[in-house]
């Protein structure tokens, strides 16, 4: 068959058409509805199928951390429960309002004891943050090294919290030392606001 017998067919007359040019169309038909098939169907599905299998390893990952936080529960329970009973007992050895005063007579005692003299012991003014309420104390002795020693581990023995900042000594004459320290107290707020509500 020529160009010119292929440019004479009648495309209203598909019946008279020769076989190979019958068969010749249907294939071309037959991969334009393929194609077309492919692109709207399974290519469509293809994007699908790759988004969901995302969402599958995502899931997986989920589980599978869900899953060990699951296996740790009573672990992380009990952790929390030894948390909670570590902070109340730290909370325990911060002073209350009520406690200050007699916190305060401890503080100088210890100092009596060592056998300082007290130049200077002042309380400052209470700064409070979220969680407690800071208060410091200006203290001035003189004694000897040793005295200072046993006056800083007296303060550290006691029952509350009491830390000691900016310590400076110096030379006060006739074998005898000036301290000079801020010591710090703490007092929680949480437990001065369970017991006023």
């Amino acid at each position: 068959m020529t160009l010119n017998e292929l440019s004479n067919l009648d495309p209203t007359s598909y019946g008279t058409w020769p076989l190979p040019v019958k068969l010749a169309c249907c294939v071309v038909l037959l991969a334009v509805v393929l194609v077309a098939f492919w692109y709207f169907a399974v290519q469509g599905k293809r994007d699908e199928l790759a988004t969901v299998r995302k969402q599958e390893i995502e899931l997986k990952q989920s589980f599978e951390l869900k899953q060990t936080e699951a296996a740790n529960l009573p672990l992380l329970k009990e952790q929390l429960a030894q948390i909670e009973e570590s902070f109340g007992d730290l909370l325990k050895q911060l002073p209350d309002k009520a406690e200050i005063e007699s916190l305060l007579i401890d503080i100088s005692q210890k100092g009596l004891t060592a056998g300082l003299e007290f130049k200077l012991f002042k309380p400052g003014s209470i700064s409070e943050s979220e969680f407690y309420a800071e208060l410091p104390i200006q203290i001035e002795v003189l004694g000897s090294y040793h005295q200072f020693g046993d006056f800083i581990s007296g303060i550290s023995s006691l029952p509350r919290i009491v830390t000691t900042h900016d310590i400076k000594i110096v030379s006060g004459g006739d074998a005898k030392y000036s301290m000079v320290l801020i010591a710090k107290t703490y007092r929680a707020i949480i437990e001065e606001e369970e017991t006023d509500g």
